[in-house]
C-alpha cells in the first residue's frame, strides 16, 4: 500500500484521548483540556482535530457540549497545535496544547438558518504555556492582514479592471491597463508587500531553527512545503529535524516517490453520483495515468488541452487517463467539467485516495501499469508523450 500520512501519528506520537477525564491521569503527563463557549446549544458536536500539518486530519477526539461545557484529556510527548472544531465543521478555536491544565473561553454566535457558520469573539486560552509563546510569536500576522486589507483597498478600483478585462478576453484593454502607472504602482506596492510577508517568515523560522518551534513555525505559516525549502529544513538542530514537526516537514521537502507501489482500490463518484471503482478502471489498460486537478488549479487546467493531445494518441493503444478532482465545490468541479469537457474517466476524490498518494500540491500525475504499479511520476506535456511513445510505439 502506498505511504499514509496518518502513520505519522502512531510513530511520532501516542496519543490517549478519550472525551471524559482519565482517571489516575499525571498531569505532568496528560492535559486537560476544559473548554467554556457561551452562546452553544447542548448537543453541539465538539472534536479535537490536529493542525499545521498540510493534510486533511481525523478528528482524534470527540465530545458534545453541555451547558456550555465541553472537556478533554490526552497525552502529548510535546506541544502540538489543534482546531477545536463546533458543529459540522462550522467553527473552530485554535490551541496549542501541552501536558497541562488548559482553559478555553469564548462566545460563540450562531449564523442563520442560510448561513450556518459559528462565529467566536473574546476567546482565551489560559494555562498553556506554549500557546502564549504561539500567539505572542505569531502577533505579526493581525499586522499584516490589516496591512493587506488597506492595499487592497487602494487597489480595488484597479483590480476589478484588470479582472473584468481577463474575464472578456479583451486583451487590448488589459495590455492598455498593464502599462498605466496606477498599474506599475499596485504591482510594485504587492512585490513590497509579499517580500516583507516571505522575509518576516523566514526570520521567524530562522530564529527557532534549534527546537521544534522551527518546524512548527514552518508549518503552521506556509500552506505547502516544496523541495525548494529543503535548505531551510537542512539548517535545523538535530533536536528539531527528530521532532514531530520536524518529520512533517522533511517528508514535503523530501518527498518519498511512488514508483514500484501498488495503488490500492478505492470507489470514488462521478458528476452523477455514480460509484466506479478504480480498480475496474485500471483493468484491461496497459496504462493509466491517475491525473490530481481542481476547478480553481490554473495549471491543472492549462494542462488539458496536453492531456486531450496524449489521450487523441494512444487511448486506441491501451493508454487511460482518471481524472481525480480535489474539489470542495461540487458545483465548481460541475461548471469546470462542462468547460473542459474531457472524455475519459473524472471522479470526485473522497480524501482516501489523495492522502494515499501525498497529495499536497496539484497538479500531480502518476502513470500506472496494468497491474495498478505506479512506473513514473509527474509526467506533464512533452514528457508524458515522451514516456507513452516509449511504452506503447
Amino acid at each position: 500500500m502506498i505511504h499514509n500520512i496518518h502513520r505519522i501519528l502512531g510513530l511520532c506520537l501516542i496519543f490517549l484521548l478519550v472525551s471524559c477525564k482519565q482517571e489516575g491521569a499525571k498531569l505532568e503527563d496528560s492535559f486537560e483540556l476544559e473548554g467554556e463557549i457561551s452562546g452553544l446549544t447542548n448537543g453541539t458536536a465538539v472534536k479535537l482535530v490536529p493542525g499545521a500539518t498540510h493534510s486533511n486530519e481525523d478528528p482524534i477526539a470527540e465530545t458534545t457540549v453541555e451547558d456550555g461545557k465541553f472537556h478533554f484529556t490526552g497525552s502529548l510527548e510535546q506541544p502540538r497545535f489543534f482546531y477545536v472544531v463546533f458543529g459540522d465543521n462550522q467553527g473552530f478555536v485554535p490551541v496549542m496544547l501541552e501536558n497541562s491544565e488548559i482553559l478555553m473561553t469564548a462566545s460563540a454566535k450562531m449564523g442563520d438558518t442560510e448561513n450556518k457558520t459559528i462565529t467566536f469573539s473574546n476567546e482565551h486560552i489560559e494555562g498553556s504555556e506554549a500557546h502564549d509563546y504561539y500567539k505572542e510569536r505569531t502577533a505579526f500576522r493581525e499586522e499584516l492582514d490589516v496591512e493587506y486589507t488597506a492595499m487592497r483597498k487602494a487597489t480595488e478600483n484597479m483590480s476589478n479592471l484588470l479582472g473584468n478585462a481577463r474575464k472578456n478576453g479583451d486583451k487590448k484593454v488589459l495590455d492598455s491597463l498593464m502599462g498605466t502607472s496606477a498599474y506599475k504602482e499596485m504591482e510594485k506596492t504587492e512585490n513590497a508587500f509579499f517580500d516583507k510577508v516571505k522575509s518576516t517568515n523566514k526570520k521567524l523560522i530562522s530564529d527557532h531553527k534549534d527546537s521544534w518551534w522551527g518546524p512548527f513555525f514552518m508549518m503552521h505559516q506556509y500552506t505547502f512545503l516544496t523541495p525548494e525549502e529543503a535548505p531551510t529544513y537542512d539548517a535545523f538542530s538535530e533536536e528539531a529535524k527528530n521532532s514531530y514537526y520536524g518529520k512533517l516537514v522533511h517528508e514535503s521537502v523530501y518527498p518519498k516517490g511512488f514508483i514500484g507501489e501498488k495503488v490500492s482500490n478505492h470507489s470514488l463518484e462521478d458528476k452523477d453520483g455514480q460509484s466506479y471503482e478504480t480498480k475496474n478502471i485500471i483493468s484491461g489498460k496497459k496504462y493509466v495515468l491517475i491525473d490530481f486537478w481542481a476547478s480553481w488549479c490554473a495549471p491543472c487546467r492549462k494542462e488539458i488541452p496536453n492531456l486531450k493531445k496524449a489521450y487523441t494518441e494512444f487511448s486506441g493503444k491501451g493508454f487511460e487517463i482518471l481524472s481525480v478532482s480535489i474539489d470542495k465545490k461540487h458545483d465548481a468541479w460541475i461548471k469546470a467539467l462542462d468547460q473542459e469537457n474531457m472524455s475519459w474517466p473524472n471522479l470526485l476524490d473522497n480524501g482516501d485516495l489523495s492522502k494515499e498518494f501525498n497529495v499536497k500540491t496539484i497538479p500531480a500525475t502518476f502513470l500506472v501499469d496494468e497491474n495498478g504499479v505506479v512506473i513514473a511520476e509527474n509526467l506533464r506535456g512533452s514528457a508524458l508523450d515522451e514516456k507513452l511513445a516509449e511504452l506503447l510505439n
